[in-house]
């Protein structure tokens, strides 16, 4: 048992519970930066750290009848297809020393990305709700495919980085469905849709070898009992302000991957 993992674990798991992000924008960044873990045990390990932490959110979530299953089917129509699709390219095309290098790169990137879509989340949402309801009939007919293709694009760079699936993917759903989905179901759908995602893709890393079992342990100590916490306070507390702080937190974050 390592204290500092599980410290590291709860905060994750509370922030998991709180806002629907953090599982791998926020994880991934601090086992490479503050425990020194390899790149590619980063991404395999808190790929089934997000599943699992997730998995206990989610029976908080279904409890209050807040997932919207329509949504989430969309999304794992394109994510799990092509998470499927960049396992199998990851097979073909094994990640070597060189690699290594551009997979921190991937994942600096992913997080700023990230950290910008949060920031600009109101922007968006502001946009999708003035495209729904002026010119509602035409927005509801490419909101499907839409959302398809915003799971494909989860899926290929959660596979890769183990980032975006909370964070991006409440972006995304902010401005696809900006009147059908409030705070608390925004959070419990794109929970619900992320875990899957992480499940499959994480399947295809730990036949790769590069899950950590005794790290995956210390973080799920800490993040369980957190993240339930976490997703019973999340219909009681401000989320812009909590995202808002998030996303700082998470640009800095990048910034420093990046250099």
């Amino acid at each position: 048992m390592d204290g500092m993992l599980i410290a590291a674990g709860a905060f994750t798991g509370l922030l998991v519970g709180l806002t629907g992000v953090g599982g791998g924008a926020l994880m991934t960044p601090l086992l490479l930066l503050v425990f020194g873990v390899a790149p590619l045990a980063a991404v395999g390990t808190d790929l089934w750290f997000a599943a699992i932490t997730k998995l206990f959110a989610t029976r908080v979530h279904h409890g209050h009848g807040l997932i919207d299953w329509q949504v989430v089917k969309r999304l794992w129509l394109g994510s799990l297809t092509a998470s499927a699709v960049t396992l199998v390219w990851m097979k073909l095309h094994p990640v070597d020393a060189t690699a290594v290098t551009l997979l921190k790169t991937a994942i600096a990137a992913a997080v700023l990305v990230t950290a910008l879509g949060m920031i600009f989340q109101r922007q968006l949402h502001a946009l999708g709700r003035k495209l729904r309801t002026t010119d509602g009939e035409q927005f509801k007919a490419v909101q499907g495919p839409l959302t398809v293709l915003a799971g494909a694009v989860l899926g290929v760079l959660v596979t890769l980085t183990s980032v975006g699936a909370g964070a991006l993917g409440a972006v995304f759903l902010a401005y696809l469905y900006p009147l059908r989905l409030t705070p608390p179901r925004l959070i419990a759908t794109d929970i619900v849709h992320a875990i899957p995602l992480a499940i499959f893709a994480g399947l295809g890393h730990l036949l790769i070898g590069n899950v950590n079992f005794g790290l995956l342990g210390n973080l799920l100590l800490g993040s369980i009992p957190a993240v339930i916490v976490g997703a019973m306070l999340s219909a009681r507390l401000p989320h812009a302000l909590l995202r808002g702080a998030l996303a700082v937190v998470l640009l800095s974050i990048g910034v420093k991957l990046w250099w």
